[in-house]
C-alpha cells in the first residue's frame, strides 16, 4: 500500500505553504489588536483602566488605552515576527504532516484515507515540529507585544535586535522559553479535529446528506464549535507559555518562574482557576473570525495558485495523485500482455476529488489560525 501513495511534490508543498502563509498574513493583520490585548491579559492580568470602563467594554477600553499611551502602532506590536513566522510555520507543518502520513499508511482504509487516530498522530507530530522550529519568533512576538507595559526595561528595536539580545543575554534557553507548554498545546488539535468531524457527521445526518456535500454554513458551524471547545479546554497552556516567554525581558521582576510547573503553581496560588483564563474571551473573539478569514482566504489563494501553477504530471500525463482507484493493469507473466483489472473498470479517476478530500482532512494547529 505504501507504494500506492504519492505525496505532494515540492511544488505542491510550496503552493500550500504560500497559500497558508498569505491567508495567515491577512488574518493576523486583521486580528492583531485583539491578539495584543489577549497576550497582555495573559501576562499582566486586568489592566489599570479608568473607573468609567465597565467590564463589558474591556476590549474597547484596552484599545483606547493602547492608542492613548502608545499610539496606533501599539495595536500592531508583534505583527512583524508573526508574519515572518507564518511561511516556515506552514512549510514545516505540511512537510512533516505529509511525511508522517506516508509512515502511517498501514492505518489507512480501502480509500487510502487515514483513520482519525492516525491523522491526530500525524497532525500532533507536525505541530510539535512546527513549534520547535518557530518558537524563537513567538518569543519575540510576545515580548514586543508586552514590552510597552514594562517601563523599566530597554525595549527591543526590531526582530533581529530582539533575537540577538535574547540569544546573547539568555542563550538558547531564552529563545526556547515556553516551549514545553507550546508542545502541550499540540493537544489542541487532538480535541478540535475529532470534534470537528463528529459535528460534521451529525449535521450531515440531520440534513440527510453526506459530509462532502455540507453547505458552507454548516461547515462554518462545525469549525466554530470545535474551535471554541478546543480553545477553551486548552487555553491554560497559553497563559503559562506567554508568561514564560515574557519573563526573560524583566528578569528582576517579582514574579519569576523556574519553569512550566512553577509557573502553573504560582498562577493558581495567586488567581486560582480564573488566572488560567485571563484573556480567554478576547481569544475566542480573535480566533473565530480569524479561522473564517484564514480558511476562506486559503481556499481562494490555493485555487488561484493551482490555476497559475498546475500540479506536476507523471510520464502518463496524469496528475501526481494517489492511484489506488484508477484503472489498474496486470502484466501476464507468460505472455507479457497487459490485462485490465475487471474489478476496477467501473471506477473513474478521481484525482482532483481525492486531493480535495485529503486537503480538508488536514487539521490546522492553533498557531496557524490567527
Amino acid at each position: 500500500m505504501s507504494q500506492e501513495f504519492h505525496g505532494p511534490s515540492t511544488r505542491d508543498l510550496l503552493r500550500n505553504a504560500c497559500a497558508g502563509a498569505s491567508a495567515g498574513m491577512i488574518a493576523a493583520t486583521f486580528v492583531c489588536p485583539l491578539d495584543v490585548i489577549k497576550t497582555r491579559l495573559q501576562v499582566h492580568g486586568l489592566p489599570s483602566l479608568p473607573s468609567s470602563a465597565r467590564r463589558g467594554s474591556l476590549i474597547v477600553s484596552s484599545l483606547e488605552q493602547i492608542i492613548k499611551t502608545e499610539g496606533f502602532k501599539g495595536m500592531y506590536r508583534g505583527l512583524s515576527p508573526t508574519i515572518l513566522a507564518l511561511l516556515p510555520n506552514w512549510a514545516v507543518y505540511f512537510t512533516v504532516y505529509d511525511k508522517l502520513k506516508g509512515k502511517l499508511l498501514s492505518h489507512a482504509d480501502i480509500n487510502n484515507q487515514l483513520s482519525i487516530g492516525a491523522n491526530i498522530i500525524a497532525a500532533s507530530g507536525a505541530g510539535a515540529a512546527t513549534a520547535i522550529a518557530t518558537n524563537p519568533l513567538w518569543v519575540v512576538k510576545t515580548r514586543l507585544q508586552t514590552q510597552g507595559m514594562r517601563p523599566g526595561v530597554v525595549p527591543y528595536r526590531s526582530i533581529m535586535s530582539a533575537l540577538k539580545r535574547i540569544s546573547h543575554e539568555e542563550g538558547i534557553r531564552g529563545l526556547y522559553s515556553g516551549l514545553l507548554p507550546a508542545l502541550v498545546g499540540v493537544s489542541h488539535v487532538a480535541i478540535q479535529f475529532p470534534a470537528y468531524e463528529k459535528i460534521k457527521s451529525y449535521l450531515a445526518r440531520r440534513d440527510n446528506t453526506t459530509v462532502d456535500k455540507l453547505s458552507a454554513g454548516n461547515v462554518a458551524i462545525a469549525s466554530s464549535l470545535s474551535k471554541i471547545l478546543a480553545s477553551t479546554m486548552t487555553y491554560p497552556h497559553e497563559v503559562v507559555r506567554s508568561r514564560l516567554q515574557e519573563q526573560g525581558h524583566a528578569r528582576s521582576a517579582v514574579n519569576h518562574y523556574a519553569g512550566a510547573l512553577d509557573c502553573t503553581k504560582k498562577v493558581f496560588q495567586k488567581d486560582g482557576i480564573r488566572g488560567f483564563y485571563r484573556g480567554c474571551a478576547t481569544n475566542l473573539l480573535r480566533t473565530t473570525p480569524a479561522a473564517v478569514i484564514t480558511f476562506t482566504s486559503y481556499e481562494m489563494i490555493q485555487r488561484f495558485l493551482r490555476r497559475a501553477f498546475p500540479p506536476m504530471q507523471n510520464h502518463s500525463g496524469a496528475c501526481s495523485e494517489p492511484l489506488s482507484h484508477t484503472k489498474s493493469k496486470q502484466v501476464s507473466v507468460s505472455t507479457g500482455e497487459k490485462k485490465e483489472d475487471s474489478s476496477a473498470q467501473t471506477t473513474k479517476p478521481i484525482g482532483k476529488e481525492r486531493t480535495h478530500r485529503r486537503k480538508l482532512m488536514v487539521p490546522v494547529p492553533d498557531k496557524l489560525v490567527w
